[in-house]
Protein backbone atom coordinates (compact mmCIF):
# COMPACT_ATOMS: atom_id res chain seq x y z
CA UNK A 1 0.00 0.00 0.00
CA UNK A 2 1.50 3.92 -0.77
CA UNK A 3 -0.29 6.16 1.40
CA UNK A 4 0.60 9.76 -0.72
CA UNK A 5 -0.01 13.55 0.88
CA UNK A 6 -1.47 15.83 -1.71
CA UNK A 7 0.66 18.77 -2.01
CA UNK A 8 4.50 19.84 -1.18
CA UNK A 9 6.28 20.08 1.95
CA UNK A 10 8.06 22.99 3.36
CA UNK A 11 8.40 26.27 1.07
CA UNK A 12 7.37 29.82 2.22
CA UNK A 13 3.91 29.59 1.40
CA UNK A 14 3.30 25.84 2.82
CA UNK A 15 4.02 23.93 6.03
CA UNK A 16 5.21 20.60 7.04
CA UNK A 17 1.56 18.97 7.67
CA UNK A 18 2.05 15.15 8.23
CA UNK A 19 4.50 13.38 10.69
CA UNK A 20 6.21 10.30 11.57
CA UNK A 21 6.58 9.21 14.90
CA UNK A 22 9.17 6.54 15.15
CA UNK A 23 8.29 4.92 18.85
CA UNK A 24 5.44 5.37 21.75
CA UNK A 25 7.50 5.58 24.60
CA UNK A 26 7.81 8.47 26.97
CA UNK A 27 9.52 10.92 24.09
CA UNK A 28 7.53 9.82 21.10
CA UNK A 29 4.67 10.70 23.45
CA UNK A 30 6.17 14.25 23.92
CA UNK A 31 6.30 14.45 20.00
CA UNK A 32 2.53 13.60 19.38
CA UNK A 33 1.67 16.13 21.71
CA UNK A 34 3.89 18.66 20.45
CA UNK A 35 3.19 17.70 17.01
CA UNK A 36 -0.75 18.67 17.87
CA UNK A 37 -0.02 21.26 18.98
CA UNK A 38 1.64 23.23 16.30
CA UNK A 39 -1.29 22.26 13.65
CA UNK A 40 0.53 19.11 12.38
CA UNK A 41 -0.89 15.75 12.23
CA UNK A 42 0.67 12.98 13.99
CA UNK A 43 1.28 9.33 12.68
CA UNK A 44 3.09 6.91 15.49
CA UNK A 45 4.62 3.70 14.47
CA UNK A 46 5.10 1.79 17.82
CA UNK A 47 6.77 -1.75 17.59
CA UNK A 48 4.93 -3.35 20.87
CA UNK A 49 1.26 -3.57 21.64
CA UNK A 50 1.80 -0.99 23.73
CA UNK A 51 2.70 2.79 25.18
CA UNK A 52 5.89 2.96 27.73
CA UNK A 53 9.07 2.12 25.89
CA UNK A 54 11.72 1.43 28.12
CA UNK A 55 9.12 2.15 31.23
CA UNK A 56 6.89 -0.85 29.93
CA UNK A 57 8.29 -4.03 32.19
CA UNK A 58 8.07 -7.62 30.23
CA UNK A 59 8.08 -10.77 31.76
CA UNK A 60 10.68 -11.81 28.40
CA UNK A 61 13.27 -9.49 27.21
CA UNK A 62 12.13 -8.81 23.14
CA UNK A 63 14.74 -8.37 20.60
CA UNK A 64 15.35 -4.56 19.39
CA UNK A 65 13.64 -2.98 22.27
CA UNK A 66 14.54 -1.80 25.86
CA UNK A 67 14.02 -4.09 29.34
CA UNK A 68 14.24 -3.24 32.74
CA UNK A 69 14.32 -5.60 35.68
CA UNK A 70 11.53 -5.77 37.91
CA UNK A 71 12.81 -3.72 40.98
CA UNK A 72 13.25 -0.67 39.00
CA UNK A 73 13.07 2.76 40.69
CA UNK A 74 12.97 6.24 39.07
CA UNK A 75 16.41 8.01 39.93
CA UNK A 76 14.40 11.51 39.33
CA UNK A 77 11.43 12.60 41.12
CA UNK A 78 8.32 13.08 39.52
CA UNK A 79 8.55 16.96 39.91
CA UNK A 80 11.63 16.73 37.62
CA UNK A 81 9.99 14.14 35.57
CA UNK A 82 7.29 15.37 34.28
CA UNK A 83 5.61 16.52 31.10
CA UNK A 84 5.88 20.66 31.18
CA UNK A 85 1.99 20.92 31.06
CA UNK A 86 0.72 17.87 32.85
CA UNK A 87 1.86 17.59 37.10
CA UNK A 88 2.05 14.38 38.11
CA UNK A 89 -0.59 13.46 40.57
CA UNK A 90 0.28 14.79 44.36
CA UNK A 91 -0.56 11.16 45.53
CA UNK A 92 1.80 9.48 43.74
CA UNK A 93 5.70 8.75 45.43
CA UNK A 94 8.42 10.95 44.70
CA UNK A 95 10.28 8.52 43.01
CA UNK A 96 8.29 6.09 41.31
CA UNK A 97 8.50 2.09 40.84
CA UNK A 98 8.95 1.76 37.12
CA UNK A 99 4.87 0.56 36.99
CA UNK A 100 3.41 3.91 38.32
CA UNK A 101 5.61 5.97 36.00
CA UNK A 102 4.15 4.04 33.18
CA UNK A 103 0.61 4.81 35.18
CA UNK A 104 1.63 8.82 34.56
CA UNK A 105 2.48 8.00 30.70
CA UNK A 106 -1.25 6.60 30.60
CA UNK A 107 -2.42 9.23 32.14
CA UNK A 108 -0.81 11.62 30.41
CA UNK A 109 -1.71 10.32 26.96
CA UNK A 110 -5.57 10.12 28.05
CA UNK A 111 -5.55 13.44 29.10
CA UNK A 112 -4.14 14.77 25.87
CA UNK A 113 -6.20 11.91 23.65
CA UNK A 114 -3.28 10.60 21.85
CA UNK A 115 -3.85 7.33 21.39
CA UNK A 116 -5.76 7.76 18.38
CA UNK A 117 -2.95 9.05 16.19
CA UNK A 118 -0.92 5.06 17.30
CA UNK A 119 -0.24 2.41 15.18
CA UNK A 120 0.47 -0.48 17.47
CA UNK A 121 2.63 -3.88 16.57
CA UNK A 122 3.64 -1.62 13.43
CA UNK A 123 7.59 -1.75 12.73
CA UNK A 124 9.29 0.85 10.42
CA UNK A 125 11.76 -0.77 8.45
CA UNK A 126 12.93 2.01 6.47
CA UNK A 127 13.19 6.24 6.08
CA UNK A 128 14.89 7.46 3.17
CA UNK A 129 14.48 10.49 1.47
CA UNK A 130 11.82 11.20 -0.99
CA UNK A 131 11.45 12.25 -5.04
CA UNK A 132 12.16 15.80 -5.29
CA UNK A 133 13.81 15.96 -1.58
CA UNK A 134 15.22 19.00 -1.81
CA UNK A 135 11.90 21.12 -2.66
CA UNK A 136 9.81 18.95 -0.91
CA UNK A 137 11.75 18.02 2.30
CA UNK A 138 9.41 14.24 2.01
CA UNK A 139 10.29 11.36 3.46
CA UNK A 140 9.25 7.35 2.22
CA UNK A 141 8.71 5.39 5.48
CA UNK A 142 8.52 1.61 4.83
CA UNK A 143 6.90 -0.36 7.95
CA UNK A 144 5.66 -3.73 8.55
CA UNK A 145 2.59 -5.38 10.82
CA UNK A 146 3.10 -7.77 13.15
CA UNK A 147 1.44 -9.99 10.47
CA UNK A 148 3.60 -9.49 7.83
CA UNK A 149 1.82 -6.69 5.76
CA UNK A 150 3.71 -3.95 4.44
CA UNK A 151 3.15 -0.82 3.99
CA UNK A 152 4.90 2.61 2.08
CA UNK A 153 3.88 6.08 3.50
CA UNK A 154 4.60 9.41 2.48
CA UNK A 155 5.86 11.98 5.31
CA UNK A 156 6.53 15.74 5.46
CA UNK A 157 8.87 15.29 8.52
CA UNK A 158 9.91 12.89 10.58
CA UNK A 159 10.83 12.12 14.42
CA UNK A 160 13.49 9.55 15.83
CA UNK A 161 12.61 8.33 19.46
CA UNK A 162 13.46 5.13 19.70
CA UNK A 163 15.67 5.55 22.22
CA UNK A 164 19.42 3.96 22.59
CA UNK A 165 19.00 0.88 25.15
CA UNK A 166 18.39 -1.53 22.66
CA UNK A 167 21.31 -3.13 21.72
CA UNK A 168 22.96 -4.51 24.52
CA UNK A 169 26.96 -4.35 24.28
CA UNK A 170 28.97 -7.55 25.67
CA UNK A 171 32.29 -7.22 25.23
CA UNK A 172 33.38 -10.86 25.76
CA UNK A 173 36.47 -10.64 23.77
CA UNK A 174 37.56 -8.12 26.52
CA UNK A 175 37.33 -10.91 28.96
CA UNK A 176 39.58 -13.86 28.23
CA UNK A 177 39.03 -17.39 29.20
CA UNK A 178 34.94 -16.62 29.09
CA UNK A 179 35.01 -19.46 26.50
CA UNK A 180 35.47 -21.28 29.30
CA UNK A 181 33.40 -20.14 32.31
CA UNK A 182 31.35 -23.16 33.64
CA UNK A 183 28.18 -20.97 34.76
CA UNK A 184 26.31 -18.99 33.40
CA UNK A 185 26.79 -15.42 32.31
CA UNK A 186 24.17 -12.50 30.51
CA UNK A 187 23.76 -9.18 29.93
CA UNK A 188 22.03 -6.76 32.47
CA UNK A 189 19.34 -6.20 29.80
CA UNK A 190 17.99 -9.87 30.42
CA UNK A 191 18.26 -9.50 33.79
CA UNK A 192 14.44 -9.53 35.52
CA UNK A 193 14.28 -10.26 39.20
CA UNK A 194 16.32 -11.47 42.42
CA UNK A 195 14.66 -14.94 42.63
CA UNK A 196 16.32 -16.77 39.81
CA UNK A 197 19.88 -16.21 41.44
CA UNK A 198 18.75 -18.06 45.28
CA UNK A 199 21.67 -18.89 46.11
CA UNK A 200 24.50 -18.29 43.75
CA UNK A 201 27.68 -16.71 44.23
CA UNK A 202 27.49 -13.74 41.62
CA UNK A 203 30.34 -11.33 39.50
CA UNK A 204 28.37 -8.07 38.23
CA UNK A 205 30.77 -6.19 35.93
CA UNK A 206 30.19 -2.36 35.64
CA UNK A 207 29.01 0.14 38.26
CA UNK A 208 26.66 2.37 36.55
CA UNK A 209 22.88 2.44 37.60
CA UNK A 210 22.10 -1.12 36.31
CA UNK A 211 24.89 -2.67 37.64
CA UNK A 212 24.42 -1.46 41.15
CA UNK A 213 21.30 -1.91 41.13
CA UNK A 214 21.00 -5.25 39.81
CA UNK A 215 24.21 -6.24 42.72
CA UNK A 216 22.17 -4.57 45.14
CA UNK A 217 18.93 -7.00 44.03
CA UNK A 218 20.47 -10.28 43.82
CA UNK A 219 22.65 -10.04 47.33
CA UNK A 220 18.96 -10.25 48.81
CA UNK A 221 18.93 -14.01 48.02
CA UNK A 222 22.51 -15.06 46.81
CA UNK A 223 25.32 -16.47 48.55
CA UNK A 224 27.30 -13.72 47.69
CA UNK A 225 27.81 -10.65 45.44
CA UNK A 226 31.12 -9.10 44.00
CA UNK A 227 30.95 -5.77 41.66
CA UNK A 228 33.73 -5.41 40.06
CA UNK A 229 34.43 -1.80 38.35
CA UNK A 230 37.22 -0.66 35.96
CA UNK A 231 36.93 2.98 36.73
CA UNK A 232 34.63 3.35 40.38
CA UNK A 233 32.04 5.76 40.36
CA UNK A 234 30.60 8.46 42.32
CA UNK A 235 27.38 6.91 44.39
CA UNK A 236 24.47 9.36 45.28
CA UNK A 237 21.16 9.10 46.92
CA UNK A 238 17.61 9.60 46.19
CA UNK A 239 17.49 11.49 49.23
CA UNK A 240 18.36 14.84 50.25
CA UNK A 241 18.58 17.31 53.05
CA UNK A 242 15.81 16.86 55.32
CA UNK A 243 14.48 13.65 53.86
CA UNK A 244 13.77 15.68 50.30
CA UNK A 245 14.43 14.39 46.87
CA UNK A 246 17.94 15.20 46.19
CA UNK A 247 17.38 16.34 42.68
CA UNK A 248 15.26 18.93 43.98
CA UNK A 249 17.70 20.25 46.55
CA UNK A 250 20.12 20.17 43.88
CA UNK A 251 18.27 21.27 41.05
CA UNK A 252 18.21 24.90 42.08
CA UNK A 253 19.06 27.21 38.60
CA UNK A 254 22.06 29.18 40.89
CA UNK A 255 23.76 25.95 42.16
CA UNK A 256 23.88 24.86 38.34
CA UNK A 257 24.87 28.79 37.49
CA UNK A 258 27.43 27.71 40.48
CA UNK A 259 28.05 24.26 38.17
CA UNK A 260 28.40 25.76 34.85
CA UNK A 261 30.62 28.52 35.87
CA UNK A 262 32.29 27.72 38.51
CA UNK A 263 33.20 24.01 37.83
CA UNK A 264 36.11 23.37 40.18
CA UNK A 265 34.12 25.02 43.37
CA UNK A 266 31.11 22.96 42.63
CA UNK A 267 32.87 19.59 42.00
CA UNK A 268 34.86 20.29 45.29
CA UNK A 269 31.48 21.01 47.52
CA UNK A 270 29.64 18.24 45.51
CA UNK A 271 32.54 15.87 46.74
CA UNK A 272 33.17 16.52 50.08
CA UNK A 273 29.15 15.99 50.66
CA UNK A 274 29.42 13.27 49.39
CA UNK A 275 31.97 12.21 51.22
CA UNK A 276 30.57 12.94 54.91
CA UNK A 277 27.81 10.74 54.06
CA UNK A 278 30.09 7.84 52.48
CA UNK A 279 33.56 7.94 52.09
CA UNK A 280 34.32 6.81 48.67
CA UNK A 281 37.86 5.75 49.19
CA UNK A 282 37.37 3.51 51.98
CA UNK A 283 34.24 1.46 50.06
CA UNK A 284 36.64 1.00 47.15
CA UNK A 285 33.97 3.05 44.80
CA UNK A 286 36.24 5.94 44.48
CA UNK A 287 36.38 6.85 40.55
CA UNK A 288 39.24 8.47 38.27
CA UNK A 289 36.69 11.17 37.37
CA UNK A 290 35.17 14.49 39.50
CA UNK A 291 32.12 14.22 39.80
CA UNK A 292 30.63 16.12 37.19
CA UNK A 293 32.71 14.07 34.56
CA UNK A 294 30.08 11.16 33.98
CA UNK A 295 26.55 10.67 35.53
CA UNK A 296 26.86 9.20 39.00
CA UNK A 297 25.32 6.28 40.30
CA UNK A 298 21.99 6.52 42.14
CA UNK A 299 21.79 3.92 44.64
CA UNK A 300 20.25 4.61 48.42
CA UNK A 301 20.99 0.66 49.37
CA UNK A 302 24.61 0.13 47.76
CA UNK A 303 26.28 1.49 51.09
CA UNK A 304 24.51 -0.58 53.28
CA UNK A 305 25.08 -3.63 51.11
CA UNK A 306 28.56 -2.97 51.16
CA UNK A 307 28.99 -2.15 54.81
CA UNK A 308 27.73 -5.75 55.53
CA UNK A 309 29.49 -7.90 53.36
CA UNK A 310 26.59 -8.84 50.79
CA UNK A 311 28.66 -6.59 48.65
CA UNK A 312 32.01 -7.05 48.09
CA UNK A 313 33.94 -4.00 45.45
CA UNK A 314 36.73 -5.36 43.12
CA UNK A 315 38.56 -4.05 40.57
CA UNK A 316 37.92 -4.77 36.60
CA UNK A 317 38.30 -8.81 36.02
CA UNK A 318 40.96 -9.72 33.85
CA UNK A 319 40.18 -13.07 33.22
CA UNK A 320 38.36 -16.13 33.92
CA UNK A 321 39.59 -20.00 34.25
CA UNK A 322 36.62 -22.24 34.51
CA UNK A 323 34.45 -21.32 37.36
CA UNK A 324 37.03 -18.44 38.95
CA UNK A 325 37.18 -14.67 38.02
CA UNK A 326 40.35 -13.48 38.42
CA UNK A 327 40.27 -10.11 39.14
CA UNK A 328 43.03 -7.22 38.46
CA UNK A 329 44.33 -7.10 41.69
CA UNK A 330 45.42 -10.92 41.11
CA UNK A 331 43.03 -11.51 43.75
CA UNK A 332 41.20 -14.62 42.52
CA UNK A 333 36.67 -15.58 43.61
CA UNK A 334 36.32 -19.63 42.99
CA UNK A 335 33.17 -21.71 42.55
CA UNK A 336 30.95 -18.43 40.30
CA UNK A 337 28.02 -19.26 39.31
CA UNK A 338 26.73 -16.39 37.39
CA UNK A 339 27.94 -13.62 35.89
CA UNK A 340 26.22 -10.33 34.60
CA UNK A 341 27.57 -7.88 32.40
CA UNK A 342 26.36 -4.68 32.75
CA UNK A 343 28.58 -3.00 29.88
CA UNK A 344 26.24 -0.52 28.57
CA UNK A 345 24.41 -0.33 25.00
CA UNK A 346 25.44 -0.16 21.41
CA UNK A 347 23.07 2.83 20.10
CA UNK A 348 22.05 2.57 16.58
CA UNK A 349 19.08 3.74 13.87
CA UNK A 350 19.10 0.54 11.64
CA UNK A 351 15.98 2.17 9.59
CA UNK A 352 17.88 5.35 8.64
CA UNK A 353 20.41 5.91 5.76
CA UNK A 354 24.01 5.68 6.43
CA UNK A 355 24.33 8.84 5.41
CA UNK A 356 22.65 10.60 8.32
CA UNK A 357 24.54 8.75 11.05
CA UNK A 358 28.15 10.55 10.74
CA UNK A 359 29.45 11.15 14.37
CA UNK A 360 30.93 13.51 15.70
CA UNK A 361 33.30 12.42 18.31
CA UNK A 362 31.69 9.77 19.83
CA UNK A 363 27.86 10.94 18.87
CA UNK A 364 25.94 11.48 16.40
CA UNK A 365 26.59 14.64 14.32
CA UNK A 366 22.96 16.37 15.08
CA UNK A 367 22.51 20.25 15.82
CA UNK A 368 21.79 20.69 18.96
CA UNK A 369 21.87 17.30 19.82
CA UNK A 370 18.59 17.04 17.42
CA UNK A 371 18.72 17.91 13.76
CA UNK A 372 21.33 16.53 11.31
CA UNK A 373 23.07 19.22 9.67
CA UNK A 374 23.66 17.32 5.96
CA UNK A 375 19.68 17.47 5.47
CA UNK A 376 19.06 20.00 2.68
CA UNK A 377 15.50 20.64 4.22
CA UNK A 378 15.54 20.38 8.21
CA UNK A 379 12.32 18.10 8.08
CA UNK A 380 13.99 14.64 10.39
CA UNK A 381 14.39 15.15 14.26
CA UNK A 382 16.11 12.83 16.34
CA UNK A 383 14.44 13.06 20.03
CA UNK A 384 15.64 11.84 23.09
CA UNK A 385 19.22 10.68 22.23
CA UNK A 386 20.91 12.74 25.15
CA UNK A 387 22.53 12.23 28.61
CA UNK A 388 22.18 14.81 30.95
CA UNK A 389 22.24 15.18 34.77
CA UNK A 390 18.62 15.60 35.20
CA UNK A 391 15.07 13.04 33.61
CA UNK A 392 14.63 12.92 29.95
CA UNK A 393 11.07 13.57 29.80
CA UNK A 394 11.52 17.21 29.89
CA UNK A 395 14.84 17.42 27.81
CA UNK A 396 12.86 15.00 24.90
CA UNK A 397 9.95 17.34 25.30
CA UNK A 398 12.06 20.59 25.23
CA UNK A 399 13.42 19.00 21.66
CA UNK A 400 10.14 17.96 20.22
CA UNK A 401 8.85 21.78 21.16
CA UNK A 402 11.45 23.15 19.21
CA UNK A 403 11.23 20.50 16.16
CA UNK A 404 7.79 20.77 15.71
CA UNK A 405 8.41 24.52 15.10
CA UNK A 406 11.01 24.04 12.44
CA UNK A 407 8.80 21.38 10.78
CA UNK A 408 5.65 23.95 10.59
CA UNK A 409 7.95 26.66 9.41
CA UNK A 410 8.55 28.67 12.54
CA UNK A 411 11.48 28.79 13.09
CA UNK A 412 14.71 28.52 10.75
CA UNK A 413 18.01 26.37 11.19
CA UNK A 414 21.29 28.38 10.51
CA UNK A 415 22.97 27.50 6.97
CA UNK A 416 24.64 23.90 6.83
CA UNK A 417 28.70 25.57 7.39
CA UNK A 418 27.33 27.27 10.64
CA UNK A 419 25.67 23.85 11.91
CA UNK A 420 28.53 21.86 11.47
CA UNK A 421 30.95 24.46 13.36
CA UNK A 422 28.05 24.48 15.91
CA UNK A 423 28.73 20.56 16.44
CA UNK A 424 32.28 21.17 16.43
CA UNK A 425 32.68 23.73 18.75
CA UNK A 426 30.31 21.88 20.80
CA UNK A 427 32.01 18.44 20.70
CA UNK A 428 35.76 19.97 21.77
CA UNK A 429 33.61 21.47 24.78
CA UNK A 430 31.58 17.83 25.72
CA UNK A 431 35.10 16.08 25.32
CA UNK A 432 36.76 18.79 27.88
CA UNK A 433 34.06 18.80 30.17
CA UNK A 434 32.56 15.33 30.53
CA UNK A 435 34.26 11.79 30.61
CA UNK A 436 32.61 10.84 26.65
CA UNK A 437 33.33 7.28 25.28
CA UNK A 438 31.04 4.77 22.54
CA UNK A 439 29.22 3.63 25.64
CA UNK A 440 28.31 6.89 27.03
CA UNK A 441 28.82 9.51 23.63
CA UNK A 442 27.06 12.63 24.78
CA UNK A 443 26.32 14.58 27.56
CA UNK A 444 25.35 18.18 28.39
CA UNK A 445 24.46 20.58 31.05
CA UNK A 446 20.46 20.22 31.96
CA UNK A 447 19.43 23.92 32.48
CA UNK A 448 22.19 25.00 30.33
CA UNK A 449 20.99 22.90 27.57
CA UNK A 450 17.06 23.40 28.22
CA UNK A 451 17.34 27.03 28.57
CA UNK A 452 19.41 26.92 24.99
CA UNK A 453 16.13 25.59 23.48
CA UNK A 454 13.92 27.46 25.47
CA UNK A 455 15.73 30.24 23.87
CA UNK A 456 14.71 29.05 20.19
CA UNK A 457 11.53 28.23 21.22
CA UNK A 458 11.01 31.56 23.11
CA UNK A 459 9.97 30.18 26.47
CA UNK A 460 12.61 30.78 28.37
CA UNK A 461 11.88 32.01 31.43
CA UNK A 462 11.76 36.16 32.26
CA UNK A 463 13.60 36.37 35.58
CA UNK A 464 13.88 40.13 36.24
CA UNK A 465 9.54 40.45 34.70
CA UNK A 466 8.82 37.60 37.20
CA UNK A 467 10.68 39.06 40.18
CA UNK A 468 9.05 42.55 39.55
CA UNK A 469 5.74 41.89 38.67
CA UNK A 470 5.42 38.64 40.67
CA UNK A 471 8.23 38.17 43.33
CA UNK A 472 6.53 35.39 44.86
CA UNK A 473 6.66 33.13 41.47
CA UNK A 474 9.65 34.56 40.89
CA UNK A 475 11.86 33.83 43.55
CA UNK A 476 10.22 30.36 43.38
CA UNK A 477 11.67 30.47 39.75
CA UNK A 478 15.20 31.45 40.72
CA UNK A 479 16.06 29.79 43.87
CA UNK A 480 13.57 26.89 43.21
CA UNK A 481 14.29 23.49 41.60
CA UNK A 482 14.52 23.71 37.72
CA UNK A 483 11.45 22.03 37.14
CA UNK A 484 9.35 21.86 33.86
CA UNK A 485 6.62 24.26 34.47
CA UNK A 486 8.21 26.92 34.18
CA UNK A 487 9.18 26.82 30.23
CA UNK A 488 4.99 27.01 30.02
CA UNK A 489 5.08 30.64 31.81
CA UNK A 490 5.51 32.61 28.69
CA UNK A 491 6.11 32.20 24.59
CA UNK A 492 4.40 29.51 22.19
CA UNK A 493 2.34 26.75 24.11
CA UNK A 494 2.10 28.78 27.38
CA UNK A 495 -0.07 27.26 29.90
CA UNK A 496 -2.29 28.89 32.06
CA UNK A 497 -1.94 25.94 34.63
CA UNK A 498 1.87 26.90 35.38
CA UNK A 499 2.46 29.02 37.72
CA UNK A 500 -0.21 27.20 40.48
CA UNK A 501 2.64 24.24 39.39
CA UNK A 502 4.84 25.90 40.05
CA UNK A 503 3.94 27.27 43.29
CA UNK A 504 2.15 24.14 44.69
CA UNK A 505 5.38 21.58 43.78
CA UNK A 506 6.46 21.40 47.40
CA UNK A 507 2.96 20.35 47.98
CA UNK A 508 3.04 16.99 45.22
CA UNK A 509 5.99 16.73 47.19
CA UNK A 510 4.94 16.35 51.03
CA UNK A 511 1.41 14.65 49.71
CA UNK A 512 3.08 10.89 49.46
CA UNK A 513 4.66 11.15 52.95
CA UNK A 514 1.21 12.18 54.86
CA UNK A 515 0.43 8.21 54.94
CA UNK A 516 0.37 8.65 58.92
CA UNK A 517 -1.48 11.80 60.64
CA UNK A 518 0.82 13.29 63.49
CA UNK A 519 -0.27 16.55 64.84
CA UNK A 520 1.08 19.85 64.46
CA UNK A 521 2.84 21.00 67.89
CA UNK A 522 0.81 23.57 69.78
CA UNK A 523 2.72 26.97 70.83
CA UNK A 524 3.75 26.61 74.62
CA UNK A 525 5.01 29.16 76.94
CA UNK A 526 7.18 25.96 78.90
CA UNK A 527 10.14 26.89 76.65
CA UNK A 528 9.94 30.96 77.42
CA UNK A 529 9.81 30.06 81.32
CA UNK A 530 12.71 27.61 81.01
CA UNK A 531 15.15 29.89 79.30
CA UNK A 532 13.89 32.59 81.96
CA UNK A 533 14.62 30.29 84.52
CA UNK A 534 17.90 29.33 83.44
CA UNK A 535 19.26 32.85 83.20
CA UNK A 536 17.96 33.68 86.26
CA UNK A 537 20.03 30.72 88.14
CA UNK A 538 23.71 31.32 86.03
CA UNK A 539 22.75 34.80 87.56
CA UNK A 540 22.65 33.83 91.02
CA UNK A 541 25.30 31.64 90.30
CA UNK A 542 27.58 34.31 89.00
CA UNK A 543 26.55 36.82 91.80
CA UNK A 544 27.73 33.83 94.47
CA UNK A 545 31.08 33.29 93.14
CA UNK A 546 31.85 36.85 92.87
CA UNK A 547 31.07 37.14 96.66
CA UNK A 548 33.69 34.55 97.22
CA UNK A 549 36.38 35.83 95.68
CA UNK A 550 38.57 37.82 97.89
CA UNK A 551 38.30 41.47 97.08
CA UNK A 552 42.10 41.61 97.03
CA UNK A 553 42.30 38.66 94.40
CA UNK A 554 43.18 40.62 91.37
CA UNK A 555 46.34 37.87 89.77
CA UNK A 556 47.46 34.86 89.99
CA UNK A 557 49.90 32.45 89.26
CA UNK A 558 50.77 28.64 88.32
CA UNK A 559 52.54 26.64 90.82
CA UNK A 560 54.55 23.37 90.06
CA UNK A 561 51.68 20.91 89.59
CA UNK A 562 50.12 23.20 87.10
CA UNK A 563 47.50 24.72 89.33
CA UNK A 564 46.41 28.25 89.27
CA UNK A 565 46.13 29.60 92.29
CA UNK A 566 45.98 33.63 93.85
CA UNK A 567 48.90 35.48 94.20
CA UNK A 568 48.53 35.49 97.72
CA UNK A 569 47.65 32.13 98.35
CA UNK A 570 43.97 32.39 99.08
CA UNK A 571 41.89 30.21 97.00
CA UNK A 572 44.31 27.43 96.65
CA UNK A 573 42.93 25.78 94.11
CA UNK A 574 41.02 27.54 91.07
CA UNK A 575 40.97 25.72 88.23
CA UNK A 576 43.39 23.19 86.39
CA UNK A 577 45.75 24.35 83.04
CA UNK A 578 44.50 21.31 81.60
CA UNK A 579 41.22 21.86 82.02
CA UNK A 580 41.36 25.02 80.56
CA UNK A 581 42.59 23.75 77.71
CA UNK A 582 40.20 20.86 76.62
CA UNK A 583 37.56 23.45 76.25
CA UNK A 584 39.16 24.61 73.07
CA UNK A 585 40.15 22.07 70.30
CA UNK A 586 42.42 23.07 67.93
Amino acid sequence: MIDFLNGQGPTQDTMTRRVAVIGAGSSGLACIKCCLDEGLEPVCFESSDDIGGLWRYKEKPEPGRANIYRSLICNSSKEMLSYSDFPPPAELPNNMHHSQLLQYLHLYVEHFDLLQHIHFQTTVCCVKQGKDFSHSGQWVVETEKKGGDKETHIFDAVMVSTGHYTQPHLPLKDFPGIDTFAGQYFHSWEYHFAQDLQGKRIVVVGIGNSGADIAVDSSRVSEQVYLSTRRGAWVVSRIGDNGLPADLIKGARLFMLVQRYLPSLADHFIVQKLNQHLNHRLYGLLPLHGFYKQIPVVNDDLPGRIISGRVVVKPNVREFRGSSVVFEDGSVVDKVDVVVFATGYNYDFPFLPSSLKTKAGYRLSLYKQVFPPSVECPTLAVIGFIHALGAIIPLAEMQARWATRVFAGLHKLPPEKCMFLDIEKETMEMHQRFACSDRNPLQVDYVSYMDELAQQVGVQPNFLGLLLRDPRLGLSVLLGPCTPYQYRLRGPGQWAGARQAILTQWERVACPFKTRPIPEPQPSTQPLLLTVSCTALLLLAAIYSQAKIPADFNSFTIDDAGKMIAVDGSCRILFSVDTIQRTRKI
